[in-house]
This record gives structure tokens, C-alpha cells and sequence, in this order.
């Protein structure tokens, strides 16, 4: 009866609209017709026999990846290629996941979980190591639909892999479901607890047990969540007194936790939240007990570098582990398919604001969730601010350095242009010169889209630099070979000028790594001990 009546809902409401809003028909594309002969990109097939996959409750799936490794085609013809690596083979549980992907997006990504049998037959969930991520049982689909460039996810992963304690990993594929072709998707990790993943012991009952490790989410109140004591607050601190801020329960899941582990942890949450509402620029508030500092930072850069409007307040994985281990809480990157210049709203597509003051455009507009005050007052502190300047300064000579940042944007979209992915997946969801929900710019084409995109990193760059204090061309103590980083390359020149005092290949002020007027042994000391801390 249930089904019947949402089948009556769904022809009344969606009567005259495109097939991909047929939900009867598992959101087919707006072309079934799209024929993949090979590719570079691994290939996955799942069959649910014309079953009605749901929001909620997980259904029998069958699933086939196949991968013959990077640099070699995947065919789909598995008849004429019968010798194909499979990555995986065998049941899932699956279902659709996402909040405004699912719901904005003619495109659904999935949510699923490698099974030992079917779920009729009692199956469990099995942990497997998929396109070499690492052994798990949690696994997402995500579904590149409003991000035309269909790498923002990956691409925030990849700039900050290199910082950040644990970043997720994903791998761009091309999906079929009962047949038909439905584009390309990226198979990812979930951010949860695992070996290859957040590697967290689960919580006791007492003790150092009972400190750690939790999973928690700074998000929407859905479901079983914690308030905060404080509200979030304008570009002055003043606190907006009819918004909240509310924390999800991820691991262990709330139904899993003892009252001893919630109170423990709501507790721990509210001591955090605490102190950093009570610092004051002259005080002596030790926010540096509460929070691993240099992580915050790295994910604030994460997300201002995007300019990201989820950034902060939705999807704010942030965990802890026992205090044995790090008594800390720290943050986890999630979720940044409308980061860098994609969303109409919010003043998300400018390059010239900070998102941690976003509070009082989002608030006119009347979103409900908004961002802590812990970015707010974190940003008061001198110490924090400095730390970020450099911590900025370090990125600008490496990863985030305008042409690694931009060779990567190249790396990714190669991988989707190589082998016609992009050109396949445009068949099968004709959007180009089209609004998407939230698109700022409405590109007429792929190459359109990427030009913009670097455009908009170009300047979102160089007003960072600004901001932060940085000049990408002044001079850099220790970058003895002049390639605008600082690294064992360095090292060898300064001691090759050492012994053969030829000078031609080296910038001799950048070698006095000890600033003492000499160039000796000391300055090669100097130099090794910045590689191991990161800080003169």
C-alpha cells in the first residue's frame, strides 16, 4: 500500500518531467543509450534487477569493478575480454546517500557496503580493499552533477592529503546500473573508523577507555544529536541567539553508545567549547589543550581556499582519540563538490571574502545553519593568526604553489578527457549551457569550465596571499637551488656548493641558512633541521 501511494504521489508531482526524476525507474539518465567500449577509468557494474533502490534502507545489490591496473584500458565487452582484472565481485548493501546532492541532483550517489551474502540470506558486511584504498566496508558513490567540473572533491583531497593527519581517497569510475550506462562517479572512502581510515580504538566504559575514539559531525539536527551550549555569532561576536549549533553522533552510531560514552563525549564537547568562548585576546585561555591547532588551521585553509558555503558548519567530521594517545580534537575534510566558485548563493563564488564571516549573509538569506564561533574566536588570537600566516607561507611553497596547484587540476581532468569519460558522461547527462543547482558560472563546454576554474584559483590565490601576508617572489631562507620550495634538493646544492665553491647554480643569500654572514656546515645543519620541524 505504502509503495502504491508514493507511486500515486510521485505521477501527480513529477507528471511531464524528464525520466531522470522517474524514481520508479532508479533515476535513469536522460540518455539510456550511451555505449562505453573501453577506458581508462576502472568500470563498475551493479544489478538490483529492476529493484527500487530507497533513501534509507539498504537493498541486495550485485557489484563488478573492473581495474587491469593504471595506464591500461578496462573494457566493457567482458565476452570479447575475457581476461580482465576484477577488483571486486560480489554482493553490497546499498543505497542512495546525500543531503542537496541527492535531493538537487538529477544524478543520485550511493552509499554502499561490501556484503558476504545476500541480506535476505542474513548477510554481513565484509571489509574489502577496493582500487587499492585499503581493506574496509564503508564505502560512497558520489555522483559529480552540479560540479560540472566533476573534480572538486578530489582536487580539495589532493592539495591537502599532504598535511593533514587522515584526507579521504577516491578514484574517478564509470557506472552502469542493470545495464544502462549512468556516467562517471567517484568510488570513495567514507570519512569513519578503520585501519586504512581514522585508525580509532572504540570507546570503553571507564578510564582512559571511555576517552576515545569518537566520530562526530558538526551538521544539521537530523536525527539523534548533541546542541551546543553557545550560538553561532556575527563578524563581531555577537552571538545570533535563535540559531544553534548542533553535532551529529557518527562513530561509534548513537544507538551504539552507552549513556556513560554520550555524556563523556558531550561533556568533552562542552569543555572544548568552553574555553574558546571565553578566550580573550589578553587572556590565558590554553585553546591549544582543547584543539590540535595545526590541524584546525590546515582545514581552515582547506576550506577559505574554496571559499567552500558547506565549509564549517555542514559535514564538520572532527574527532577525537583517548587521552593516552591525544587528548585533541581534530578535524577531517569532507565535502567540497560546491567549493571553489560553483555555488550562486551565499556570496559563495567570490574570491575576496572569508567563509568564517559568512555568518551574517547566511543568516539575511535565513539559513538555519550556520558557522560555530570557534573559527570566529580562533581568528581573534595573534598566536592562531600568526600561525596561519605561516602555515599559508609553507603551502604556497609547495603543493598549493600556482603551478603544482594548477598541474594538478591538469592531471584530473586528463584522466576524464583521455579516454572519452567526459564526452560519455555529457551523452548521458546533456547539461552544458544549462543552470544546475548551484551554479555561479554556467559553462558552455568541459574546456569552458576548467578555464573558469583556474581563473577563480588564480585569484582566490593571489587575495590569500594578500590577506596572509604572502609574496609567492620574495626571498625564501634555505631555497638554495631558487625552485620556489624548500626541500632535499636544497640540501645537496648547499653541500655541492661546499665542496667544489662554485656558486653559479645556488643563491648564496638563501644558502646562509643561520643568517650568521657564513656559508659552513652549520647552515647544512640548519637546513636538515627545518626539513624535520618545519620551522626555523
Amino acid at each position: 500500500m505504502k509503495r502504491l501511494l508514493l507511486f500515486f504521489v510521485a505521477v501527480l508531482t513529477l507528471a511531464g518531467t524528464a525520466s531522470a526524476n522517474n524514481w520508479w525507474e532508479n533515476y535513469p539518465p536522460d540518455n539510456r543509450n550511451v555505449v562505453l567500449t573501453s577506458t581508462n577509468l576502472p568500470i563498475v557494474w551493479i544489478e538490483v534487477g529492476g529493484n527500487i533502490i530507497d533513501r534509507d534502507e539498504r537493498i541486495t545489490a550485485r557489484m563488478k569493478i573492473i581495474h587491469n591496473g593504471d595506464g591500461t584500458l578496462n573494457y566493457a565487452d567482458t565476452v570479447a575480454h575475457p581476461n580482465q582484472t576484477i577488483d571486486y565481485e560480489g554482493y553490497v548493501a546499498l543505497r542512495y546517500r546525500g543531503n542537496s546532492t541527492f535531493s538537487n541532483g538529477d544524478k543520485k550517489p550511493y552509499s554502499f557496503r561490501p556484503l558476504d551474502k545476500p541480506l535476505e540470506e542474513g548477510g554481513e558486511k565484509k571489509k574489502v580493499n577496493i582500487l587499492g584504498m585499503g581493506k574496509d566496508n564503508n564505502w560512497a558513490l558520489l555522483a559529480p552533477y552540479s560540479d560540472k567540473s566533476m573534480i572538486r572533491d578530489l582536487l580539495a583531497f589532493e592539495v591537502s592529503r599532504p598535511w593533514m593527519e587522515y584526507t579521504p581517497q577516491g578514484r574517478f569510475c564509470e557506472l552502469f546500473l542493470d545495464g544502462t550506462y549512468y556516467g562517471v562517479y567517484i568510488l570513495s572512502e567514507v570519512v569513519s573508523k578503520g585501519k586504512h581510515r581514522l585508525n580509532l580504538d572504540d570507546p570503553g566504559e571507564a578510564n582512559d577507555e571511555l576517552t576515545g575514539g569518537y566520530l562526530m559531525e558538526v551538521d544539521r539536527p537530523d536525527g539523534a544529536t548533541h546542541t551546543s551550549s553557545y550560538h553561532p555569532v556575527n563578524h563581531m561576536g555577537t552571538p545570533y541567539n535563535d540559531r544553534y549549533i548542533t553535532f551529529q553522533f557518527q562513530s561509534p552510531d548513537y544507538e551504539d553508545l552507552t549513556l556513560e560514552q554520550i555524556k563523556y563525549i558531550t561533556r568533552r564537547i562542552n569543555s572544548m567549547e568552553n574555553v574558546l568562548w571565553n578566550y580573550r585576546p589578553a587572556g590565558d585561555t590554553n585553546y591549544e589543550e582543547q584543539i590540535d591547532v595545526l590541524n584546525f588551521i590546515d582545514y581552515q585553509i582547506a576550506m577559505e581556499l574554496g571559499h567552500n558555503v558547506d565549509g564549517y558548519r555542514l559535514s564538520g567530521k572532527f574527532f577525537k582519540r583517548r587521552d593516552s594517545e591525544d587528548p585533541r580534537f581534530k578535524m577531517v575534510l569532507w565535502d567540497m563538490n560546491l567549493a571553489y566558485g560553483n555555488a550562486d548563493y551565499y556570496q559563495a563564488w567570490r574570491t575576496d571574502t572569508w567563509t568564517y564571516k559568512s555568518n551574517v549573509t547566511m543568516y539575511n538569506y535565513g539559513e538555519q545553519q550556520l558557522i560555530p564561533f570557534w573559527w570566529y574566536k580562533l581568528n581573534t588570537s595573534s598566536e592562531y593568526t600568526a600561525a596561519l600566516k605561516s602555515r599559508w607561507a609553507q603551502y604556497r611553497r609547495s603543493n598549493l604553489r600556482e603551478d603544482r596547484l594548477m598541474a594538478t587540476v591538469d592531471s584530473l581532468t586528463s584522466e576524464l578527457n583521455s579516454h572519452g569519460a567526459i564526452r560519455r558522461n555529457t551523452q548521458a547527462w546533456p547539461r552544458w549551457g544549462e543552470y544546475v543547482w548551484p551554479n555561479y558560472y554556467i559553462a558552455e563546454n568541459y574546456k569552458d569550465e576548467i578555464t573558469w576554474l583556474k581563473q577563480w584559483l588564480h585569484d582566490r590565490i593571489a587575495w590569500m596571499d594578500e590577506q596572509l601576508e604572502f609574496d609567492p617572489y620574495a626571498f625564501i631562507r634555505g631555497d638554495v637551488n631558487e625552485d620556489r620550495e624548500i626541500n632535499i634538493g636544497d640540501v645537496t646544492s648547499l653541500i655541492d656548493y661546499m665542496l667544489s665553491g662554485n656558486a653559479s647554480n645556488i643563491n648564496i643569500d638563501a644558502a646562509d641558512c643561520d643568517q650568521n654572514g657564513e656559508i659552513n656546515i652549520g647552515d647544512v645543519s640548519r637546513l636538515i633541521d627545518y626539513l624535520l620541524r618545519g620551522s626555523w
